[in-house]
């Protein structure tokens, strides 16, 4: 299945992308149906089971996903009775982040071994591990803000995966019971700032810097996150190309080691690790610029897209 949060006349909800390219909006299906069984106080049982925010669906879980499979049906089949609030045309929507208020967002650096070489370090022995924040997020037809503060903006193709129950000293052999699916990041980062301290976060957190989505592909259809092609286009011009086998730290390896330092809840995000082919490692070094177009393309997930817009100084 894959998930979207999309916007609407004003409002911001959670759907599902039908093989058809249109949106279920899944918490007005899951009233519709109930209220079509008799069932009364239908608002308030699709609201605890099928709510309209990610955050909330996903602490549902397995229930709220299997709930989830049975309204799709539900509203493709009964679209003309409910005057289109059930189903919308993809166009007619604006998709945004999948996840717009992450508890965490997770970064692996240096986990894929091109990458590494190419910056000059050796595979190291642990993940190295830092942080985004929410404020960072922005979805798949919003613009990558260009602030005024740096000309070395630099993007990062990144496979990511979100948290679907809560975990801790969680195994490798049970991980991926406890990913609730899989999305597209683009780790966008300010390089001189980045690297004016020994700490990356300044560099990794200004506004509009984690671009996410177009969805997230649940992870009962996407079973196996090894062996996905990953490619980074800027202009059409390919810029990164890797497969997730080159991995340093498999997603199986990062539950493990990251449920051992900390609690992950449902909604958190771990953006798993950047290939070779970085701006700031070409030779010359190659920055994004305002106008320019940067593409992802993730094999089983799809491509995330986003314009490059210079914020002019207020």
């Amino acid at each position: 299945m894959k998930l979207v949060t999309y916007s609407y006349n004003g409002f911001t909800r959670i759907g599902a992308v039908t093989a058809d390219k249109e949106v279920v909006d899944l918490n007005y299906a899951y009233q519709a149906l109930l209220e079509s069984q008799g069932k009364f106080r239908s608002e308030i049982i699709a609201e605890a089971f099928l709510p309209a925010n990610m955050e909330g669906f996903l602490q549902g879980g397995i229930e709220s996903l299997s709930i989830a499979k049975e309204v799709i049906e539900f509203a493709i089949n009964n679209r003309d009775a409910y005057k289109h609030t059930l189903v919308h045309e993809f166009e007619n929507v604006k998709i945004e982040a999948p996840v717009q208020k992450p508890g965490k967002i997770i970064c692996v650096g240096h986990n894929y071994r091109e990458h590494i070489e190419e910056m000059g370090r050796e595979l190291p022995l642990f993940p190295v591990v830092f942080a985004k924040f929410a404020n960072t997020v922005i979805g798949p037809q919003d613009d990558i803000p260009f602030f005024q503060i740096s000309e070395q903006l630099d993007y990062e193709a990144e496979f990511a995966f979100v948290v679907g129950k809560r975990a801790r000293n969680v195994s490798q052999e049970d991980a991926l019971d406890y990913v609730a699916g899989y999305t597209i990041a683009n780790d966008v980062t300010y390089r001189d700032i980045q690297r004016r301290t020994l700490e990356w976060l300044q560099g990794k957190t200004v506004e509009g810097s984690a671009p996410m989505g177009p969805w997230l592909v649940t992870s009962d259809e996407l079973t196996d996150p090894s062996g996905l092609g990953v490619r980074l286009t800027v202009n059409g011009e390919e810029r990164q190309k890797t497969n997730t086998e080159n991995f340093v730290f498999d997603v199986k390896y990062l539950v493990e080691f990251l449920s051992n330092l900390m609690t992950l809840e449902p909604g958190d995000i771990v953006l798993t690790g950047t290939p070779g082919g970085v701006g700031v490692a070409r030779d010359p070094q190659l920055f994004l610029k305002d106008g320019d177009i940067v593409r992802i393309e993730i094999d089983k997930i799809g491509e995330l897209e986003n314009k490059v817009t210079r914020v002019e100084d207020k």
